[in-house]
């Protein structure tokens, strides 16, 4: 139980109706959650608005409710508090319902379009490697020293995020290393955490359909960096075009690195197969089991990042040359010399990259087949984007569902098509149905292709109307290829 005066501690507040000296059991933004003696707070979201349930939150018997504007008829049976912004609010809070746990780490903050679930969990890994007790909060997983959680958002609502952090804590753990999405910043869900430091990866199209432009999109990232504190340490990616922007009125520390420009830190890949690549990081040679250049990035990025939270240089990359690729991040499988490659590409730019790669492992006498989606009710002038990179760069493209949602997945496939120049139709097939548009690629495949599957990556379901039907995209590619190749 904390006091309501506790909780309430840096929150910016307008108006009060009661005692703040009521005692609180839970803090909840959900209705349905609150309990005896909780502190409801009213959240405008995308979705609804907790204003319209404050009656049913104190109905369940809560204590005490926050929100932007007392009703006229306020219940006398709980203290009201006026906020300026109850999503501000509700993070504030909930580091102060859990005593700060995010000042009791060395908490990393990893944000960019691409690469931020690849960072943060090689990050994890590493510092796991180095001996060190450390928590992951990304798209894929929470780990709390080695013990995991499912993931539900890449970035989690603030009570969660606190309540994830005090049990990193009250494990011994170290360090945290944690996604940013551009969504969870805007939403104040970082808001009320002390970083360390945080990361910028790149930042390309996506979620126009959430910010409604490019330029909002940059300023939701920045949000992240503009509000570190002079304590901590900013590592920007000097060759995206956006990284300078990212580090402007940013009060920490800025460090920059690179693989081509001027940095900090610098890296180069010295070899590239498809089983590995040799990078320099700084003045250490390391043979990775990852590959492509978009990995080279991430890879200087965390040993950038090491060495930031003072780590010796020698030990980073012998750990780091240990380190594996992350679930469904450019996954691959080898029978009879067919090569099949699972990605989480779903971005113009992650697809582009992820499709360079293959070009430079491959000795241009075998077929590159990519299987590529888009998501329904989502950001859909991608669309055509995604299959021109797919049809210009691939020798066979089959457009196939992706999460449709709520949309028709034929009209997604149609949109894709449009973007696919006349004279490259002829590589095209749209085949809706994801699994056989997987077995259709690997049937396709001859010793030495290269099949991409690309989009989902980790996730193990597929979204129609509101449900998730289990979808494995690695599981269905291992099925099809044990069944081609039995004897």
């Amino acid at each position: 139980m904390k006091l309501l005066k506790d909780l309430l501690y840096g929150v910016p507040l307008t108006e009060r109706m009661g005692s703040t000296q009521v005692a609180v059991s839970k803090i909840c933004f959900d209705s349905r959650e609150v309990v005896k003696d909780a502190l409801f707070i009213a959240v405008n979201g995308t979705q609804v608005d907790g204003h319209d349930y404050i009656p049913k939150a104190i109905e369940l018997g809560a204590a005490a409710v926050v929100c932007e504007e007392i009703p006229e008829n306020a219940n006398q049976k709980a203290s009201f508090i006026a906020a300026k912004d109850s999503s501000l609010a509700l993070a504030l809070i909930a580091a102060n319902f859990y005593d700060q746990p995010s000042e009791k780490l060395q908490l990393v903050g990893i944000t960019g379009t691409n690469g931020k679930t690849t960072t943060a969990t090689l990050l994890y890994d590493l510092f796991t490697a180095l001996g060190s007790k450390a928590g992951l909060l990304s798209t894929v997983k929470v780990c709390v020293g080695k013990e995991e959680h499912p993931a539900t958002h890449t970035t989690p609502d603030p009570v969660q995020i606190n309540h994830y952090l005090d049990l990193m804590v009250k494990a011994g753990c170290r360090y945290c290393f944690m996604e940013a999405s551009s969504h969870g910043i805007v939403q104040n869900r970082t808001a009320g955490l002390h970083f360390t430091g945080a990361v910028f990866t790149n930042i390309s199209h996506d979620h126009l359909d959430y910010h409604g432009n490019f330029e909002n999109y940059i300023k939701a990232k920045k949000k992240l960096f503009d509000e570190l504190p002079k304590s901590a340490f900013m590592l920007t990616n000097a060759d995206d075009r956006h990284g300078n922007t990212m580090a402007l009125h940013s009060k920490a520390k800025v460090y920059r690195y690179a693989l081509k420009n001027d940095a900090d830190y610098k890296g180069r890949i010295l070899e590239h197969q498809l089983n590995g690549m040799l990078v320099r990081l700084g003045q250490q040679e390391v043979w990775s089991k990852l590959i492509g250049d978009f990995n080279a990035y991430n890879l200087l990025a965390i040993y950038s990042v090491a060495l930031l939270l003072e780590r010796d240089a020698l030990q980073v990359a012998t750990a780091i040359s240990s380190l594996k690729s992350v679930a469904g991040r450019f996954q691959y499988i080898q029978k009879n010399e067919l090569t099949t490659i699972v990605d989480y590409a779903h971005t113009p730019d992650a697809l582009e990259n992820v499709l360079k790669t293959i070009a430079s492992i491959r000795s241009k006498n075998e077929k590159v087949i990519t299987v590529v989606g888009c998501g329904g009710n989502r950001d859909a002038t991608k669309r055509p984007k995604m299959a021109a990179i797919a049809a210009e760069m691939s020798d066979q493209v089959i457009l196939t569902s992706d999460n449709p949602r709520f949309e028709d997945p034929d009209a997604i496939i149609d949109e894709m098509e449009t973007g696919v120049e006349m004279h490259l139709s002829h590589k095209v097939l749209k085949i809706t149905d994801r699994k056989q548009a997987i077995r259709t690629a690997i049937q396709l495949g001859q010793s030495k292709d290269l099949i991409l599957i690309a989009g989902k990556g980790h996730e193990t379901y597929q979204e129609i109307k509101g449900e998730r039907h289990p979808f494995d995209d690695l599981a269905i590619a291992r099925e099809t290829l044990d069944q081609k190749y039995s004897d």
